[in-house]
């Protein structure tokens, strides 16, 4: 089997200083499995959503060819629900509301088809589900992981008991530090390398990303973006075209990891240009590859 990814899947109020949405189509879920799908498929989804879940969102997810036979709907309850605002140089937002409703009470169940799942993407659950999760499976191949701060602050003994258990941890700048208790970036991943995951992805935004794995350091550029209407997601689909790339392919050394890591770097960047999931909706296979021969002269010298 292909690729399963279990996270939350919502809808969002987002207002940037550019324009504002309301109802989007949000979750981590839903950024991971778009950005994958262009990769690989069918991709396999689970999570959870109230019947006021729009149809035409589960439409748009099934014509990208991802499976949503694992997507549980509530009779009677409401979808999980976040709003945010963004500040003028997007770095900074400030959480408005979130109405977990029916994530609340999230139970993933994974589907029998989907137990035998080689490449796995935990998306940001308590790490208590995610160990529920990886109990279910048989027996993956390469295993995806993600965390927060309010996970690494209220329930960082799960999240040490997940880590073992991972190939790969993708987190950003602030969570290491915080994951790690140490201010350089450096060597707080080797620390958080101790706590078991085999590589260790750290996301420095509008700075690109590194690479840490095989006693060796890889630094990606980030695309240098004119338009960026939406920062929502980008690390969703970050870890999204990182692990979809990985799976089309199955080669695991540093080198292509290193690959990996430029393609998601690529779906994060169409992420951002538009609100919600629609920078990931209508790209081509040879909008991305162009997109990554940019990033590489962009970083390539003599």
């Amino acid at each position: 089997m292909g690729l399963l990814i279990v996270g939350s899947i919502g809808l969002d109020d987002i207002e940037t200083p550019f324009d504002k949405v309301k109802n989007a189509l949000g979750g981590s879920t839903t950024y991971i499995a778009l950005a994958a799908s262009y990769f690989t498929g069918p991709v396999e989804i689970v999570g959870i959503v109230g019947d006021d879940f729009p149809k035409e969102h589960m439409e748009m997810l099934e014509n990208h060819n991802i499976d949503i036979e694992g997507l549980e709907i509530v009779e009677g309850a409401k979808t999980f629900r976040y709003g945010c605002k963004y500040h003028y140089d997007l770095n900074v937002r400030d959480s408005l509301y979130t109405n977990l409703n029916v994530f609340e009470k999230f139970n993933p169940i994974i589907p029998e088809k989907s137990k035998k799942s080689s490449f796995v993407i935990l998306g940001n659950i308590a790490p208590q589900l995610q160990s529920i999760v990886l109990d279910q499976l048989e027996n993956p191949k390469f295993i995806v992981c993600d965390t927060m701060n309010f996970w690494i602050e209220g329930a960082k003994q799960d999240l040490l008991k997940v880590l073992p258990r991972v190939n790969v941890l993708i987190i950003n700048d602030s969570e290491a530090r915080l994951l790690a208790n140490e201010p350089n970036l450096i060597k707080a991943a080797h620390i958080i390398s101790k706590m078991g995951p085999e590589y260790l992805i750290i996301k420095k935004g509008e700075h690109g990303a590194l690479l840490f794995g095989n006693n060796m350091i890889f630094s990606a550029p980030a695309y240098p973006m004119e338009n960026i209407f939406d920062p929502t997601g980008a690390g969703d689909a970050f870890a999204g075209g990182f692990t979809g790339y990985l799976e089309k392919n199955r080669d695991f050394s540093f080198d292509n990891l290193k690959r990996a890591v430029v393609y998601g770097s690529v779906m994060a960047s169409f992420c951002v240009e538009k609100f919600s999931t629609k920078g990931l909706e209508n790209l081509s296979f040879l909008e991305i590859k162009n997109r990554f021969i940019e990033f590489r002269e962009l970083s390539s010298f003599n």
